[in-house]
């Protein structure tokens, strides 16, 4: 059967592509439809007036006429399409009309008939659709549609294939959700026949990936079923060129090599101070790396006590990693010697290609480097850190503080920004490394990488686009059971439409597509570089929740209500107490105080009711999370609360009871140090903000959520 269905779509569009067209006909949209049982309305082509009136009996009542030709793709654009016309005299005259815009539309377009189309009874009008994205290839779409479609601009974007359970999901995924349920007495769409609609536009695109678009638009969507009324199909003028792909174990052997090396050479490396190549190699001796260094300079013979070679052919034994800090016009010639040394990996510092408009001079490196079996960090980059290895390949100075973070950023100045934040919070580093122009190795190598890297607990990534977005999801799959990943994607914007007049085509913005594909992936999206940073710091200090349940302690009533909308605004979920532990919270607080959730202790209680609600909260099993509210008195100063709160999570800890705590704290400048206190101790602190610390707990909820660790489909 699958067999028959392939045969006669791929006949179908050979055919299409002798005549040189990529828009198919009404008809030829239908043949693909009833091959991939996609449900559409009876329909017949008249080639003539009297075959419309015939065909128009056939269905026995109100029917919808639209032109059929293969040079006007947007019927009702050139006024082909009539709605509703019943009886003999309305198709004749609605007949002559259509034929007749059409011609004034376009004299030269060929005219194959008039579509008669049985009249779809009212329901909701929904799109479904399908697009190539250039990041992510071929994407399923759906959204409301008809006159709504890009005046709401409610619109959902997954990749294509989808199973049915995903397909599902995405009803749920638009802001108009409520609507397919059923409002105001209407009776809920029929969920399964619609879920299917998207399911098969998905399976054609996947099958068939010369076919660039699908617009199914309307689909009327009853309780009885799913009908598209239209059927738009769009072939691809080209298909692009298959990117270079490396095995999983090609990734991890190069990658191993890059971040563990034994041997590192520096071409370029100088004696002089203020050079890059001079910042290299001191860095490379100041940040302790205990692997060979070998500098490369045709005019030096020693550099930092190291003896300097002439090529980096005449370097002895292997080496691991090349780092370049020479002029970009220079890189090729010794890229090549690099190639010939069978090194695996090259670091190449120097600006100067893509992102200056030498598009050819960076090809140049790629050619050489895949000739040779070299990969490519960079251009245009600031070097990077592997900080378990004490290794500083970059001109800015040693990072020293070893932890489970992993940084990555396509900008210098991002990197920059990295760097700055990471000194002043103290972060924990495994690594930072800048991409830059990403003419080789990029996000997904990284990833492949950090995923399976013990150091590694949590990867936050900057980037401003990727090259292959599949293989990024991919490898984002890979990893997001293990340990979270976070990604700044810069550049809101829309770009607009993939093809002109295409529905489904305008709606797929860039970051409508990667904001639904890097969620469908597991991925924490991070809203700016700060949140980014922010995440990536607070995720590997948090332990993973066990439930959805969370409670708000807090000493001032304005602090709960911001944290209460803080808990809504991240999609989280606040407790309802139970009657007995209610009970057990009232034993501690003032009568002027108040239970629930959140439980207000008041501002001025003393240090003891602080530590009980919090051992409470802690001890219940069906408490989950805690978000403790801080407000500075002179009964409770800042560090001793601080103090007791670290001291009550680390006994718990220490008997197995392990609970995500964050805490804002409000006061004078002493909350800071508090607050820096409690992070390095385990509980995520910020002073000034009732935002912050829940933001971080719930993007650690989307992380657990995502990899199935609260009972949610686990990512693949």
């Amino acid at each position: 059967m699958a067999e028959d269905r392939l045969l006669r779509v791929r006949t179908l569009l050979d055919a299409v592509r002798a005549e040189g067209r990529t828009a198919l006909t009404a008809p030829e949209g239908k043949v693909i439809a009833d091959a991939y049982g996609i449900a559409v309305p009876g329909e017949e082509l008249a080639g003539d007036v009297d075959e419309a009136v015939a065909c128009a009996a056939r269905f026995g009542g109100p029917v919808v006429m639209k032109i059929v030709s293969p040079d006007i793709p947007h019927k009702t654009d050139a006024g082909g399409v009539v709605v509703g016309v019943e009886g003999a005299s309305e198709v004749r005259a609605a007949f002559h009309r259509i034929v007749g815009n059409a011609r004034a539309y376009d004299p030269r377009a060929r005219i194959v008939g008039v579509q008669v189309q049985e009249l779809l009874p009212p329901g909701q009008e929904v799109i479904v659709g399908a697009v190539t994205d250039p990041t992510f290839g071929k994407v399923v779409a759906f959204g409301l549609g008809g006159v709504l479609v890009e005046v709401l601009r409610d619109v959902t974007f997954r990749l294509a294939p989808v199973a049915a359970d995903e397909a599902l999901a995405m009803l749920d995924s638009i802001r108009a959700a409520e609507v397919l349920r059923g409002v105001r007495g209407a009776p809920p769409v029929d969920r399964w026949a619609l879920a299917e609609q998207i399911r098969r536009v998905s399976q054609l695109v996947d099958e068939f990936p010369e076919i660039a678009e699908v617009d199914l638009n309307p689909v009327i969507a009853t309780a009885e079923g799913a009908v598209a009324a239209d059927i738009r199909v769009v072939l691809a003028e080209s298909q692009p060129p298959p990117r270079r792909r490396y095995t999983r174990d090609e990734i991890l052997t190069s990658m191993r090599r890059l971040m563990q090396p034994g041997s590192i050479a520096v071409i370029g490396a100088s004696a002089e101070s203020g050079k890059i190549g001079n910042s290299v190699m001191r860095n490379l001796v100041d940040g302790g790396f205990a692997g060979e260094i070998h500098p490369v300079n045709p005019r030096a013979d020693d550099i930092l006590g190291r003896k300097a070679y002439r090529s980096v052919t005449d370097v002895p034994g292997e080496v691991d990693v090349a780092v370049f800090a020479i002029p970009a016009r220079f890189v090729a010639a010794a890229l090549e010697e690099v190639g010939r040394k069978r090194i695996p990996n090259a670091v190449l510092i120097p600006s100067g290609f893509a992102e200056t408009g030498e598009q050819g001079l960076q090809d140049e490196l790629v050619a050489i480097a895949q000739r040779h079996g070299v990969r490519l960090l960079g251009p245009n980059i600031y070097g990077y850190y592997s900080t378990w290895q004490d290794l500083c390949a970059t001109f800015c100075t040693p990072y020293d503080v070893k932890g489970g973070v992993a940084l990555t950023s396509q900008s210098g100045g991002i990197g920059m920004a990295v760097l700055g934040f990471a000194r002043t919070t103290k972060t924990g580093v495994s690594a930072i490394v800048g991409l830059g122009n990403k003419a080789d190795l990029d996000e997904d190598d990284l990833l492949t990488w950090f995923g399976e890297d013990p150091h590694t607990e949590c990867v936050a990534m900057h980037l401003e686009d990727l090259k292959d977005g599949r293989a990024f999801v991919a490898a984002a799959r890979e990893t997001i059971v293990k340990k979270p990943v976070v990604v700044l994607k810069a550049g809101r914007t829309a770009a607009g439409a993939r093809a002109a007049g295409s529905h489904t085509g305008a709606l797929a913005g860039d970051d409508a597509v990667y904001d639904d594909i890097l969620r469908q992936a597991g991925v924490i999206r991070a809203p700016g570089l700060n949140e980014m940073l922010e995440y990536a710091r607070g995720l590997p200090v948090l332990p993973t929740p066990r439930g959805e349940n969370i409670v708000i302690i807090t000493g001032a009533g304005g602090s709960g209500v911001l944290l209460s909308d803080a808990v809504s605004d991240n999609g989280l979920s606040l407790m309802e107490i139970p009657p007995d532990l209610d009970a057990s919270f009232r034993a501690f607080i003032p009568p002027f105080g108040a239970a629930g959730n959140p439980v207000d202790i008041t501002g001025g209680e003393p240090p003891s009711t602080y530590e009980a609600t919090i051992r409470l909260g802690l001890e219940d099993p069906r408490i989950h999370a805690l978000v403790l509210g801080y407000w500075h008195t002179i009964v409770t100063p800042p560090m001793v609360f601080a103090e007791l709160t670290a001291r009550v999570v680390a006994e718990f800890r220490e008997r197995g009871i392990e609970k995500p705590v964050v805490a804002s704290l409000a006061g004078d400048v002493e909350v800071e140090a508090a607050c820096q206190y409690l992070y390095e101790r385990g509980v995520v602190a910020y002073p000034y903000t009732t935002e912050k610390p829940v933001a971080v707990l719930g993007a650690k909820y989307r992380w657990a959520r995502a990899a199935g660790l609260l009972g949610g489909r686990v990512m693949r």
